[in-house]
């Protein structure tokens, strides 16, 4: 079987996932691409080898040759596209985040239930090595009980006021930073603490990008239901620090850390192995991941059911330091704020 793929937006983000579908010919083909400008739609259909061109998403949406779609849009898009797509019984693939509100994810989860199609959240970094690696020594015990995790992504993002775009408002973006790249670390420490976001405490900060609506940085702690304490680390202020590395955990027996392209296991009071992996390109991974997983009927790590317990987390982190308390995320209603 070969995966007809319809691309939804055509922004920067989408050229990559061109080239993940691209890189597994006979297993995926780009059959159509939607983007209001026809002009970027056309740049895009040209890199996926002659795809035809939509203006409406919709209209790509009637296509009956489409097996399945990918969301390249801006994030206060995601949702009815999302919507849209599942009741045209489509498979989905969408890039963070899943979408703004508490309410939109109700709505997404119960398309996606009625129309039973697969919905894949586009959790790139899960697609690393180097944290696959990690799960599985985290399930294996290698570890024993887990304590405390944490997760870092930051670097010195040269947005201005007029390269920013609907990134520097908050009702097209969510928010700010922590919506954003900040959805990464999110969604890494949920899949390496293996529970559930309990309590979300957060302090969020513009320490640069002055005319940004939201935070350009945030520090998130996080208590999961299964008794894990988490950290999140995120900016676009500032590179971290050369040893803050990608994420850590540590356990009873050990605890493991890792930059991206190796990962350290150290027994405690034992010998520390370092195991080292290729770069990753995860964005092109994660599309060519998508197609194996339609292909053949395999249920994706992130699904509409995790995507939810992170934009929870993260909702949670915006009240936290609104109201300057700790927030159960369980509790969070609505438009979550």
């Amino acid at each position: 079987m070969t995966v007809a793929v319809g691309i939804i937006g055509c922004g920067n983000i989408s050229r990559k996932h061109v080239s993940g579908y691209l890189s597994v010919p006979g297993q995926a083909v780009i059959e159509a691409v939607a983007d209001v400008d026809a002009a970027t739609a056309a740049a895009r259909a040209e890199q996926a080898g002659g795809a035809r061109v939509f203006t409406d998403y919709l209209a790509l949406l009637d296509d009956p040759a489409i097996d399945a779609v990918d969301i390249c849009l801006p994030h206060h898009l995601h949702a009815d596209a999302i919507i849209a797509a599942a009741k045209a019984g489509k498979h989905i693939l969408c890039e963070k985040p899943l979408c703004l509100t508490v309410e939109e994810a109700g709505r997404i989860a119960d398309a996606v239930r009625a129309a039973d199609v697969t919905l894949m959240c586009a959790h790139n970094q899960l697609l690393m090595p180097a944290v696959a690696d990690a799960k599985e020594l985290i399930l294996s015990g290698a570890l024993g009980r887990i304590h405390e995790l944490q997760t870092t992504d930051s670097f010195h993002n040269d947005f201005d006021p007029a390269s920013m775009g609907w990134r520097a408002h908050t009702a097209t973006s969510g928010g700010g930073e922590l919506i954003d790249t900040g959805y990464h670390p999110a969604y890494l420490l949920l899949h390496l603490a293996g529970g559930r976001p309990a309590e979300v405490t957060a302090m969020l900060s513009r320490h640069r990008l002055e005319f940004m609506e939201g935070e350009d940085s945030a520090r998130v702690l996080v208590r999961f239901d299964n008794g894990v304490v988490g950290e999140i680390v995120t900016s676009w202020a500032y590179d971290a620090a050369p040893f803050a590395g990608k994420f850590s955990v540590t356990g009873e027996r050990g605890s493991l850390w890792s930059d991206g392209t190796t990962l350290h296991h150290k027994e405690r009071g034992g010998a520390t192995t370092v195991t080292e992996y290729p770069r990753l390109d995860s964005v092109p991974a994660v599309c060519a991941d998508f197609t194996a997983r339609i292909r053949d009927g395999i249920r994706p790590v992130h699904t509409e059911q995790e995507g939810t317990d992170v934009l929870k987390l993260i909702l949670a982190a915006y009240r936290s330091a609104r109201e300057q308390r700790t927030i159960a995320p369980a509790g969070l209603s609505g438009d979550g704020r």
